[in-house]
């Protein structure tokens, strides 16, 4: 049996790789703690049926949808690991309508917004589904409040998602660098598998509900079948999914504002924001349709925004299209 070099663990590249771009130690244990909240997800989804987490809670959450007990048990976990990293000043989460304001209010904190698990949808068909994070720093001396979350998406300082399918990815944004680390389950480490991720030149596919095609105005349906006619469709209906098989095989993802929600069907702050920052890291675009989503100056904690990212030509294509240049 061929023997499998060693690979760098998430801890190692934060240790090493990490102090060289400058990146603080802070930063790294929020990285962490969502590397260990993202393992014990990770064992809630493998289990899903027989730890009886299936199913809707009753409730709505601060978005209006539909509360899938995994949901719940997601938005815990983060939580309470992100909360006892010691680095993170606040957390906003798609599942809870304020925001959880860390005792203490560390002084050299950070700020993370995330959609603990999205794709509920599919929680119960065994469809791939994700987390999401937007991490930013707070403001030297400010004494964090509800608003303190409210921050353009060009601020953030890193972001991050997971795959749970076939495996367990983590991809981890700062600054013109995208890497991807695989969980190893019988170690129970992140190992890194995706170093110096780009978004390939070529764009192989689009990504959308075409179902909602006949409530999109005219401009945007010109600009989906232009997509349609030029690119193989690949959806799975789970945001992270999807983005993440673009991100590797190059690809546009579109959820646009149509006549029925003309603000859009994505949270800025928890999936727009740091999807957007991950593909211009990886060297791509995001975009509403109308302004770059990370210019956008949030009102509200659970704001929603159209979302078209991917392939940079090909998203600003699409929103000339829409715009009718």
């Amino acid at each position: 049996m061929a023997v499998v070099g060693h690979r760098t663990t998430l801890e190692e590249y934060i240790t090493s790789e990490w102090r060289e771009k400058g990146l603080s130690d802070g930063l790294g244990a929020v990285i962490m703690a969502i590397a260990d909240g993202s393992r014990l997800v990770q064992e809630q989804v493998q289990q899903a049926a027989l730890a009886d987490v299936l199913g809707a809670t009753g409730d709505i959450n601060a978005g209006g949808d539909i509360v899938q007990r995994l949901d719940t048990a997601s938005s815990d976990i983060f939580v309470e690991a992100l909360s006892q990293s010691g680095h993170v000043a606040a957390i906003g989460c798609e599942e809870i309508e304020r925001p959880v304001i860390v005792e203490g209010n560390v002084a050299d904190g950070y700020i993370v917004l995330m959609d603990p698990l999205d794709g509920s949808s599919n929680i119960d068909v065994a469809v791939s589904i994700g987390s999401i994070f937007g991490i930013w720093q707070k403001r030297p001396g400010e004494n964090v409040n509800d608003d303190s979350l409210l921050r353009v998406g060009k601020e953030q300082v890193a972001a991050a998602y997971v795959v749970y399918g076939s495996s367990t990815v983590l991809v981890l944004a700062t600054e013109n660098n995208v890497c991807g680390f695989t969980l190893d389950p019988e170690v129970g480490s992140f190992a890194l598998t995706h170093p110096g991720i780009k978004i390939p030149a070529e764009c192989a596919y689009y990504s959308t509900n075409e179902g909602n095609n006949k409530v999109l105005d005219g401009p945007t349906q010109k600009a989906i079948t232009l997509l349609r006619d030029k690119y193989s469709q690949r959806y799975v209906g789970s945001l992270v999914a999807d983005f993440h098989r673009n991100l590797l095989k190059g690809g546009i993802f579109a959820y646009p504002a149509d006549q029925n929600r003309k603000d859009g069907r994505l949270r800025l702050m928890y999936e727009a924001n740091p999807l957007g920052f991950v593909a211009e890291q990886a060297g791509g675009a995001a975009s509403t349709g109308y302004q770059r989503i990370l210019d956008i100056v949030p009102e509200q904690l659970h704001q929603r925004a159209p979302l078209i990212l991917g392939n940079k030509d090909v998203v600003e294509a699409t929103v000339s299209v829409i715009n009718g240049s």
